[in-house]
């Protein structure tokens, strides 16, 4: 039986002692010229370290919001945001955003932009080129590596992001509908290129997406969002082995619940 849980009942197993992120009654208000518009009512969440967590919703309901607000590019109207139990203060290198638009540097080939926040840090010529060379290899981008941004596909594009992104080695990798924009078939390969980085990684992971298939896939737990404002109405548990098959007949009884859920809450908001 697929469990559906309310917020209140949410007790990740496997949380340490110091949960990789805390969000408490985190909100975000917006003024305009047309009034006041609110876009998270309040969240608590609790990531374990090690854990993917898909957060899926309608448009507008405030996904990209919320993992800007845990980057630490936008601050809370209310609320409080940890990671590792310190409060978010801006944005760290220990937390990495990746977007639909893979932000790439056009003017550096594939190779430079992996390596270009090693460089950052300051690692030698030497040292970048192993690292990078390291994601390249994982990421299937190695006769890639000196092509420009304008000479990828787009889910080679998506890989380079990723393979920077990982280059850095950030605590929390947070993904905001990275492959969004791909067909079904490379959609399907960097799921499973993500799931057996993450096994072999056990990074902590924030993945938002409008694709619930997508959401069941990847995460550990499926935290389902209202419409605007966006708060959680329901987690579903994920709880099988990777890589997961999409014939799977638990796993598409996990997709059926986070559509119940997901059109519970539609119902809810047009109810007059």
């Amino acid at each position: 039986m697929t469990e559906v849980a309310a917020l209140s009942d949410i007790q990740p197993r496997g949380v340490a002692v110091q949960p990789a992120l805390t969000l408490h009654r985190v909100t975000k208000t917006l003024r305009r010229p047309a009034g006041i518009i609110e876009v998270l009512a309040p969240i608590d969440l609790v990531v374990a370290e090690g854990e993917i967590v898909s957060l899926v919703g309608p448009s507008g309901c405030g996904k990209s919001t919320l993992l800007s607000l845990v980057a630490g590019l936008d601050v809370p109207t209310h609320g409080t945001i940890r990671a590792a139990g310190v409060r978010i203060g801006g944005p760290v290198p220990d937390r990495v955003l990746l977007s639909q638009d893979a932000a790439l540097f056009p003017w550096l080939d594939v190779q430079r932009n992996v390596e270009f926040g090693l460089r950052q840090r300051g690692l030698g010529a030497v040292d970048r080129g192993v690292v990078a060379g390291r994601w390249l290899d994982r990421l299937s981008l190695r006769g890639l590596a000196r092509s420009t941004v304008g000479e990828l596909s787009a889910s080679d594009r998506q890989r380079a992001a990723l393979a920077r992104a990982l280059a850095a080695d950030p605590s929390v990798l947070l993904m905001d509908e990275p492959f969004g924009g791909l067909d079904a078939m490379s959609r399907d390969r960097l799921h499973a290129e993500l799931q057996a980085i993450w096994v072999s990684t056990r990074k902590t992971i924030v993945f938002a997406t409008r694709n619930v298939r997508e959401a069941v896939v990847l995460g550990d737990r499926v935290m389902v969002l209202s419409p605007r404002p966006g708060t959680v109405l329901a987690e579903v548990r994920i709880d099988l082995p990777r890589p997961r098959s999409l014939e799977d007949t638990t796993l598409v009884e996990r997709t059926r619940a986070v559509l119940r859920a997901l059109r519970a809450g539609m119902r809810e908001e047009t109810c007059p």
